[in-house]
């Protein structure tokens, strides 16, 4: 049996407790539900143990039952942890803890809420408005690995050689096998080169040959359009994000930069191999 199972049996074996019944003073996550040896156990830590259920069994138990599993998990959980010996590798596991949670909070705090519409559009602004329209090109090409080679295949289409033939049988890009169709683009995908001439033509226009880092190319232009920057409501939830991550990477930023900071020099970087110091206590 698993341990997962093991657990499962233990808890299923041990007597249901009975139904909560909550003190005067409250409901508040501070609500002490229990005590063990003076340890209190809280309403508060109830609910986080519920939200990290991730078995959907246990996770579709009615409250009765689900506050008792848990209950006497946490009762068992605090018992056996005041028998443990605190050594320097629990301490340091503990504070890591603390401050991960700690710091998940707060980019939590700083992230909560939707950004305002003028956030919103200034993100808009920076990231697609001032593009403006951008010109995308369909064109195909034939590569070959020398000028002579492109030179005579240039010939065979100006001599009335369908281009996409010629491409197909001689071209040793990837392309070559469909012709040589590289579909739509932007100038910035292509090789500066390769690129420039693109730019230089008219539609239905075949190149002189070109040389880039990739060899030779005769390119054929088939069209060209513009494609608008997407209205602002297309781009919301990616915008939204962007804003929130800004505000979160900008408010992470200024407390490192307000916080009194002193670095141990001369400590040796190979100390992070000595696991027995974790033994000390």
């Amino acid at each position: 049996m698993t341990r997962p199972h093991l657990l499962a049996a233990a808890l299923i074996a041990v007597p249901m407790l009975s139904a909560p019944v909550f003190a005067q003073g409250g409901e508040g996550a501070d609500q002490v539900v229990a005590t063990v040896d003076g340890q209190d156990i809280t309403l508060g830590q109830m609910i986080v143990m519920k939200q990290s259920i991730q078995d959907p069994a246990m996770a579709d138990l009615p409250d009765p039952a689900l506050w008792d599993m848990m209950l006497d998990q946490l009762i068992r959980q605090t018992a056996v942890a005041a028998s443990a010996e605190e050594t320097a590798a629990v301490r340091a596991q503990l504070e890591l803890q603390r401050r991960n949670t700690l710091a998940s909070a707060a980019v939590t705090q700083i992230a909560d809420g939707e950004p305002t519409d003028e956030e919103l559009q200034a993100a808009y602004d920076r990231f697609f408005a001032d593009q403006g329209s951008v010109t995308e090109y369909n064109a195909a090409h034939i590569l070959v690995e020398t000028e002579e080679e492109a030179n005579a295949l240039k010939a065979e289409v100006d001599g009335g050689a369908e281009f996409g033939a010629v491409a197909e049988a001689n071209s040793t890009g990837p392309s070559g096998p469909n012709q040589g169709d590289l579909g739509w683009f932007t100038a910035d995908q292509m090789v500066p080169p390769f690129a420039e001439a693109v730019a230089a033509m008219e539609p239905g226009a075949v190149s002189d040959p070109v040389q880039t880092e990739f060899g030779w190319h005769v390119i054929k232009l088939n069209e060209t359009r513009l494609r608008e920057a997407p209205p602002l409501e297309e781009v919301r939830a990616e915008l939204t994000q962007m804003v929130l991550r800004e505000k979160v990477e900008a408010e992470i930023a200024r407390l490192v930069e307000g916080a009194q900071i002193e670095k141990t020099e001369g400590v040796d970087p190979a100390l992070l191999s000595q696991t027995d110091l974790l033994e000390a206590n």
